[in-house]
């Protein structure tokens, strides 16, 4: 694997990809955030070596390098899933390239159905913990040039970059929760059964990503900030129809709040 990552940083560095300072993974609706990035470099994913491509509506499927809240940042502007039918190998090999590449932080956004009564559509979730419900991403030989065999996953999410996130939403007035995310392999979005079975056992939110990134960027050393927009709920006398569409158009209402917390958030670093 440390050879498939190398051959894809050399292509990037040699494309003017050097030194980013953090990396930002967008999910569903949520590429919008790039129009902030300035002095930038847009490489299509299959033009990347060792590269997936995207296939979900929604993720656009471009790395983008470039100026954004004063320090340099990787940007995937869409991700991969194991419902497209990638290993988990491939899903997380571009965590490893941003590693690689000498980013000293992870951000990752994600749409997300809420299980907490409390949330409403629009809301912002930040992650404090998860549940995963997917295989593990590190199962298989290890490399211990890159990572140990067992990690531990106390502290999957930054307790430092949780804190200034939310002093950066009071500052702003953005309404904002702490929660715990659940990933489940989709496509299919819950029934209300399962919803209830998620809130039950300690969820928070649902979705169908960003745990397996977390876990491998752990497995690195790597720390990460991660937030869920709530575009749809699982609550009982609350559930609706839901469609891709519908999540997308929801994301996109909420990502100009989602932007300022990132952006103020990735020039503390």
């Amino acid at each position: 694997m440390l050879e498939k990552i190398n051959e894809t940083i050399e292509f990037l560095k040699a494309r003017g990809f050097n030194n980013p300072d953090a990396g930002i993974i967008l999910g569903t609706g949520l590429g919008g955030l790039t129009a902030k990035i300035e002095n930038c470099i847009e490489i299509d994913y299959n033009d990347i070596p060792n590269f997936p491509v995207t296939t979900v509506e929604g993720h656009e499927g471009k790395l983008i390098y470039g100026d954004f809240g004063k320090r340099k940042i990787v940007a995937m502007k869409g991700r991969f899933h194991f419902y497209e039918g990638y290993g988990f190998g491939q899903v997380t090999f571009p965590v490893r390239v941003l590693k690689y590449l000498g980013i000293q932080c992870l951000f990752l956004s994600n749409a997300a159905g809420g299980v907490n009564p409390e949330y409403r559509i629009g809301d912002i979730m930040i992650i404090t913990d998860h549940i995963h419900l997917l295989p593990n991403p590190l199962i298989g030989p290890n490399d211990e040039r890159i990572g140990p065999r067992f990690p531990d996953m106390g502290e999957a999410y930054d307790k430092y970059l949780v804190k200034k996130a939310l002093l950066i939403a009071e500052s702003h007035q953005i309404r904002i929760h702490k929660g715990v995310y659940l990933s489940t392999s989709g496509p299919t979005f819950e029934t209300p059964a399962e919803y209830k079975y998620f809130r039950t056992v300690g969820a928070d939110a649902v979705g169908m990503s960003t745990t397996p990134e977390v876990i491998t960027a752990r497995h690195m050393g790597l720390p990460c900030f991660a937030v869920s927009i709530i575009t749809d709920l699982g609550v009982e006398g609350k559930i609706e129809y839901t469609t891709h569409e519908s999540v997308q158009k929801e994301a996109a209402k909420t990502e100009a709040r989602m932007t300022t917390i990132m952006t103020e958030l990735i020039s503390t670093l």
